[in-house]
């Protein structure tokens, strides 16, 4: 059996659509495209790298995020995380349904340059 785990950033039991607003992390743990398991994990301090490297020592190997900054999305991938972007605010067992299915849609990243953001989207 393999074991996946999806991290969602949650404000509410919604995906947050900013990365560094969220209230904790929703872990969505799937096993053969099946999900058996939803919990939450509280953040770490909000610091440049803290997320990243917490969510990969917990095992997560996706993101789904509605959007961050380029500098969180390569600390992700460095620690072999795969960085799902542009995500709607939507319950996060709903969010890994639909990418189990091949029906996940994602958009452009909601931290895009149409305004100022820290490294990390955290507006």
């Amino acid at each position: 059996m393999e074991k996946v785990l999806y991290a969602i950033p949650a404000i509410g039991g919604k995906l947050s659509p900013h990365f560094g607003h969220s209230e904790n992390f929703v872990i969505v743990e799937t096993e053969n495209n099946v999900i058996t398991k939803e919990y939450s994990l509280d953040p770490p301090e909000h610091v440049p790298g803290a997320y990243p490297s917490f969510l990969a020592g917990k095992g997560v190997n996706f993101i789904i995020a509605g959007g961050m900054g380029q500098r969180a999305i390569d600390i992700f991938t460095q620690n072999g995380i795969t960085v799902i972007m542009g995500a709607d605010s939507i319950e996060p067992k709903i969010l890994v349904s639909a990418h189990l299915d091949n029906l996940l849609e994602s958009g452009d990243n909601s931290c895009g340059s149409d305004h100022e953001h820290d490294d990390n989207c955290a507006h």
